[in-house]
Order: C-alpha cells, then sequence, then structure tokens
C-alpha cells in the first residue's frame, strides 16, 4: 500500500497567525448600524507618475475607492475625504513631520499634487477634512462630523497603509468607533510595508475586509448571475 504523501509544511504567514490567535489577537469588531466612509488623501501626490510620493498601485486602489463611494452614496450613507493641507511651507505647520518627510512640500496648497484625483473626487456636499498630521482626527473637526452624522462604524480607504490610513484607524478605535478597512482600497509604496501593517491592523485594532464584502455592507446591489 503506497505511502500518504506528508502534508505540506504551514507557511510562514500561517504560522504567524496561528501565533497571533494563540495570544488572544484577532477577535472581530463588526459593523454597527450607521457607517461612513472615509477616504483618507486620494490625491494626485500618490497618483500621478511625476510626483516623489508616487505609488504604481495607487490607480488600482482608487478604482476601489470609487467603487466603495458610489455604494455609499446609493445608500445615502457619509463619504467623507481628508487631504493633507499646508497654506505655506510645511515647516511651519507640522515642523518635525516636514524634517522627516521632506516630500510633504507635495501638498502645499496650488501644488497640482495636492488636488483630488479624477478617479476618486469629493461630489458637492461632501465633507473634505484638511489636515497637518497623518491622523485624520488630529487637530480637526473629524470626530466632531461623526458624532453630529451618528457614525458608528468607519469604513476607511486612502494612502498610505502604513501611515495616514494607519494612523487614522487606531484614532478611530480609539475615538470609540468600529473601524473597516478595506484591503484593496488601501496602497503604500512596497508590499512590505503594506502587508505587515495590514496584518497588524487586522490583528490588533480593525477589521480588514475585501473591497467586495465593504460594497456589499455599503448597499451595492448585488450582480445579476448568467442567465441559463
Amino acid at each position: 500500500m503506497a505511502e500518504e504523501p506528508p502534508a505540506p509544511a504551514p507557511q510562514a504567514g500561517e504560522l504567524l497567525a496561528d501565533d497571533y490567535r494563540a495570544a488572544g489577537f484577532g477577535g472581530r469588531i463588526g459593523w454597527g448600524e450607521h457607517p461612513a466612509l472615509l477616504l483618507v488623501d486620494p490625491v494626485e501626490a500618490y497618483a500621478a507618475a511625476d510626483s516623489r510620493l508616487y505609488l504604481d498601485t495607487a490607480a488600482a486602489a482608487l478604482e476601489a475607492m470609487a467603487r466603495l463611494a458610489r455604494a455609499a452614496r446609493r445608500s445615502e450613507f457619509p463619504v467623507i475625504f481628508t487631504a493633507v493641507h499646508y497654506e505655506g511651507e510645511p515647516a511651519v505647520d507640522a515642523p518635525h513631520f516636514a524634517r522627516k518627510v521632506p516630500g510633504l512640500g507635495a501638498f502645499r496648497v496650488g501644488s497640482e499634487h495636492a488636488a483630488f484625483t479624477r478617479i476618486c473626487p469629493p461630489e458637492p456636499g461632501e465633507v473634505v477634512i484638511h489636515k497637518h498630521y497623518p491622523s485624520a482626527f488630529f487637530q480637526t473637526r473629524l470626530r466632531d462630523v461623526l458624532r453630529v452624522l451618528g457614525v458608528d462604524t468607519l469604513v476607511i480607504a486612502g494612502f498610505s497603509t502604513s501611515g495616514c490610513v494607519r494612523a487614522t484607524t487606531l484614532d478611530a478605535l480609539q475615538h470609540g468607533l468600529r473601524p473597516i478597512v478595506v484591503r484593496e482600497a488601501v496602497a503604500d509604496r512596497d508590499p512590505g510595508p503594506h502587508e505587515g501593517n495590514l496584518f497588524d491592523l487586522d490583528s490588533k485594532y480593525a477589521d480588514v475586509v475585501d473591497v467586495g464584502t465593504a460594497c456589499r455592507r455599503l448597499g451595492e446591489p448585488p450582480h445579476p448571475g448568467p442567465r441559463g
């Protein structure tokens, strides 16, 4: 009788996930009743090829963001945008941040890279939050806006996974909201920081979900199946 082939060895990612689960990480926060979509910095600084901050994965993430926005608008859930915004030199408003990241000059008012992209721009009447630092909550009116709107669940997409998305997600949790990060609708400069931060966020601070799941929860109609 032929011997059974050996079971494949677990991959490094599986071992890591098992270790985190054994330590008590990775529970589910779940969705509340009143979601809003937050699109973090979907601007040309990340999408334009001539920008120092350009991400070659930005276009695909922006398409996913646009799909999320269509679903949220269809259900009349709030859609909120953020943009990093400096009236003059970033060193005036965020001196140490500007020293650490000289590329912040892309976000000066009037820079073509500070503008929202044509793929996913805000519509008239939608809230735009201007910020100086990574978190959309720090020294902005975002928490007050969400409180007035009665939001309990914040669906988060945007740029970049390891920077503004992560900082905003952590603050959302700390402000008593349910953070939902949409995997295909965030992007970063390199797969390492991108995947590492998604893993860490999903383990500790948020639920990371795929774009189809998020769109269905936001009210995207199901696609009809093929006719028989």
